[in-house]
């Protein structure tokens, strides 16, 4: 059996001298039912970013079109003054309306807007690292242009108001032109045991050293249906989403994972899948979900 280590281990971002655990934390769920609102347990919510933060966490993933605004005026309660070395990755391009629809928000003072609005509420004087969130709803629209926004995300970046900046919804092509204006140090998509359309996305930034984060490890808003994950998760003694996210630590060391929750007994479920070892048979069950069996 091989040594499993805590939070999964650490990774670095090329290139940016942040080092980070593989295990994180996404706040996303930290606000009101449909991320719009306040939370129902605000106390709770505190209490989770407290004990991620006590377990270890260093990478937490929000924006301020949490809520909006709630998720990281959460954040800044619960964990500032933010100790060193824990790594605060924001994103910009979206907003939300009155009634919490989700409107693309990509004009030039949109960005900039955003951007002071993470500031503000994160109580930070500089953003280690803002994603660009490429429009589309439901996984990337390959027509959507990156370039006019990256313009803005780097002017930003040479204000020193963003550190690093990172893609987050994105086609390989839309990763390329992006980088043509920009360093892009890590890439969040969706993706999971049963969603492998990045597999060649994940191996080309491994080999660079770009992480690579998937949400919605477990499906989303719409969760897998599989009989087999269901079966590997009994054999193991472990839950569905424990084996997701373990075999998402498997499946490349530059993926680092940002489970979200707002419950400290579901963070800490999910914090133990680090040191979940998969067998090979298991490995090999989970792997063929993806339709293309992987050694």
């Amino acid at each position: 059996m091989s040594e499993v280590k805590k939070l999964g281990g650490t990774y670095a971002f090329a290139g940016t001298g942040l080092t980070v655990n593989r295990m994180g934390y996404g706040a996303m769920q930290l606000s009101g039912p449909g991320i719009f609102g306040p939370p129902k347990d605000r106390a709770e919510a505190v209490r989770v970013l407290r004990t991620a933060v006590e377990a270890g966490v260093n990478h937490i993933d929000t924006s301020d079109f949490y809520g909006p605004h709630v998720t990281n005026q959460i954040l800044r309660e619960a964990v500032a003054p933010y100790g060193d070395g824990l790594v605060i990755v924001t994103k910009l391009g979206g907003r939300r309306d009155e009634k919490g629809g989700w409107l693309s928000a990509h004009a030039r003072q949109e960005l900039i807007d955003a951007a002071h609005d993470n500031l503000r509420n994160l109580g930070l004087e500089a953003l280690d690292v803002a994603n660009l969130r490429a429009w589309g709803m439901h996984g990337p629209e390959p027509e959507f242009d990156v370039r006019p926004s990256m313009e803005v995300l780097a002017e930003l970046q040479q204000k020193g108001v963003i550190r690093h900046i990172g893609v987050s919804n994105v086609t390989e092509e839309q990763l390329a032109e992006a980088r043509k204006i920009a360093p892009v140090v890590c890439v969040q998509n969706f993706y999971n045991v049963a969603n492998r359309g990045d597999d060649g996305m994940i191996d080309a930034l491994a080999a660079e050293g770009v992480p690579y984060v998937p949400f919605f490890p477990l499906g989303g808003f719409t969760p897998l249906q599989s009989g087999d994950l269901d079966d590997v998760a009994k054999e193991l003694g472990a839950t569905p989403m424990q084996v997701a996210l373990a075999w998402l630590l498997r499946r490349s060391p530059n993926v680092l994972l940002i489970p979200g929750t707002s419950s400290v007994a579901h963070l800490r479920e999910n914090l133990a899948a680090a040191e979940l070892v998969l067998p090979e048979t298991a490995v090999a069950k989970l792997n063929a979900i993806g339709g293309e069996a992987r050694e």
